[in-house]
């Protein structure tokens, strides 16, 4: 994707996120954007009775997109500010309206209501592959509802559970991340037309002191992008606290990722589940038999970046001095895009991985059948008890049984025989052993309770986003 090849180009945008979401943090949808706030700024104060001509307006619509980069690097570089330097190049364009282009406009005007409206298409776009990510893992949670498959805590055998009781874990911190990213596009605020410091002197002096028609222009404005909310009160910056809100959740998602990605490096080394491996992939360069979890690894690593980047908006917000400082300034303009390109990638990933998990059923029933002797020795126990037997003296045999048992396998690698050694045993010879080790036995409701997940969480999410589901991605890499 790189035009140059002599320059560093971000991998973000060359290796993992998506072109829509690339773009949106693109030159020209930045300033073309912050055309038109200046269009809607003139159309609002042109209707409260500010002297602007239809025909000024008319010309700023025809060149809302026409950009003369080359133009505004000039500008820019004679300036040495970005905002002075667009005002002139729109207004070169634009020259009937050059005169009231920015009117009573500080550069936060076109700067931070600029960075909400992408934010909130951003938002709208992880949304929907958050969805998109939802609907795979409840689709593969339902179809493996009921296959047993050994529990882990600590990482050592435990409880059994289902593949698909597992998958729905990871599903549900999805989930939870979506109903945070909607709370975020519910609660954004626009920063409206707020003037220098926020006390909005240009545009009551702009409305010979007209407290009412100052309200008006802000309300307009903010009305003419969809916002319903508008901050309360603002310095020259809205509360930059907003960005920190915003990358907090997507590092919600971050960590989401991380964690199923991690269960699933972990279960491919067991050779239980894998992700998805394409007949020409290669694994490593030097080992040609391996299959190494790509893109599980790279969802991880992206996702730790993520995580980092929280930490930025927070001490940037709590650096805002009085009614601003510029210090966030640099530090924003990385920190914003990026999270949003590290999370859409991330999704990009996720996608592709729950959309072709492989699962290998004989291994997991393998291990069930290793480690569920153990875990049934208390339901022998008992069934041994109710045909007669002693309990302590049971007791004591099963525990003799499964020390040995558990030697051979530690010891001497070799299979877990605790069952045959119980079938040797006429201590036992009244249990209904086959009976008692049927692995359906152990799982509990992890089958309804899927179901019951599937009705209660996915069911809504798939309806609400039914645009944005079966997404077909393709990996940059």
């Amino acid at each position: 994707m790189a035009a140059n090849m002599d320059v560093y180009v971000s991998p973000l945008v060359e290796r993992n996120a998506s072109r829509e979401m690339s773009e949106l943090f693109g030159a020209q949808k930045k300033f073309s954007t912050w055309r038109r706030l200046w269009l809607e700024l003139a159309k609002a104060q042109k209707k409260l009775g500010l002297d602007i001509t239809e025909s000024q307006i008319r010309q700023m619509t025809r060149h809302l997109d026409d950009i003369d980069f080359k133009k505004a690097a000039r500008y820019e570089k004679q300036f040495r500010h970005d905002v002075m330097a667009h005002v002139y190049t729109f207004g070169d364009a634009a020259s009937k309206a050059a005169p009231i282009i920015h009117l009573g406009a500080t550069s936060c005007y076109v700067g931070d209501n600029a960075d909400l409206l992408i934010m909130r298409e951003a938002l709208q776009l992880i949304a929907g592959k958050l969805a998109a990510v939802i609907d795979l893992l409840g689709k593969f949670a339902q179809k493996y509802r009921s296959m047993p498959t050994l529990g882990f805590t600590h990482y050592q055998p435990a409880q059994l559970t289902t593949v698909g009781k597992r998958a729905t874990l990871w599903c549900y911190e999805f989930a939870m991340d979506l109903h945070e990213i909607e709370h975020r596009l519910e609660t954004l605020p626009f920063r409206g037309v707020k003037g220098t410091t926020g006390t909005q002197a240009s545009f009551l002096a702009l409305f010979d002191g007209r407290h009412s028609k100052v309200k008006q222009l802000d309300k307009a404005v903010a009305a003419a992008f969809g916002f319903k909310k508008i901050c309360a009160v603002t310095g020259q910056t809205y509360q930059r606290k907003i960005d920190a809100l915003v990358v907090n959740a997507l590092a919600s998602v971050a960590q989401s990722a991380h964690k199923m990605c991690n269960d699933i490096r972990l279960l491919a080394n067991l050779k239980e589940i894998e992700e998805p491996f394409e007949k020409s992939q290669i694994g490593s360069s030097a080992m040609a038999y391996k299959r190494n979890p790509m893109r599980c690894e790279r969802t991880t690593a992206l996702s730790r970046f993520v995580l980092s980047l929280a930490s930025s908006p927070q001490m940037t917000a709590s650096e805002q001095w009085l009614e601003r400082t510029l210090d966030d300034s640099a530090n924003k303009r990385i920190v914003i895009p990026e999270a949003f390109l590290a999370v859409d990638g991330i999704l990009q990933i996720l996608i592709n991985v729950t959309d072709g998990l492989v699962v290998y059923p004989k291994v997991i029933a393998t291990r069930v059948e290793s480690e569920l002797p153990f875990m049934a020795s208390e339901n022998i126990l008992m069934a041994a008890v109710k045909a007669g037997g002693n309990r302590q003296e049971l007791h004591e045999k099963i525990r003799l049984h499964s020390q040995a048992a558990a030697a051979q396998v530690k010891n001497l690698g070799k299979p877990n025989d605790l069952v045959g050694r119980l079938r040797a045993d006429i201590a036992f010879a009244k249990v209904n052993l086959d009976k008692i080790l049927n692995p359906e036995a152990y799982i509990g409701r992890a089958p309804q309770q899927v179901d019951e997940f599937i009705k209660d969480i996915v069911t809504p999410i798939r309806k609400k986003y039914q645009k944005e589901l079966n997404q077909d991605v393709e990996l940059n890499v």
